[in-house]
């Protein structure tokens, strides 16, 4: 799939991004580049390699364990340590450039 100027400038309208001419010919050449080489990773036969939990050891030290064994320890228990007060709500408004007393008062961005 190839991407067009007019989806480029379909996007940048939906995040509200104002792109020059170059930029979103800029943009067309290296997203069409980006799915070029996922193309081309995609025509690699992966049928005999066998999956990996991590690609690095950053979290795996255990050397005696293999494959996903190694990674197991990894994750932990949700344990909320040193929980504490949140900021009391007039604290939080105090600083805040427009609130109406109970909330924070934000400009529209969805409507143009």
């Amino acid at each position: 799939m190839k991407v067009t100027e007019k989806d480029v400038s379909y996007v940048a309208d939906l995040a509200n991004l104002e792109l020059t001419s170059e930029e979103r010919t800029r943009m067309v050449r290296d997203l069409n580049s980006i799915l070029g080489y996922i193309d081309r990773l995609n025509e690699l036969d992966t049928a005999n390699v066998p999956p990996m939990a991590q690609v690095s050891d950053r979290y795996g030290v255990d050397q005696s364990k293999q494959g996903s064994e190694r990674f197991a320890y990894a994750s932990r228990e949700d344990v909320h340590e040193g929980l504490r007060k949140s900021l009391p709500h007039e604290e939080a408004l105090q600083n805040a450039p427009e609130a109406d007393g109970i909330f924070f008062k934000v400009p529209k961005v969805i409507e143009r």
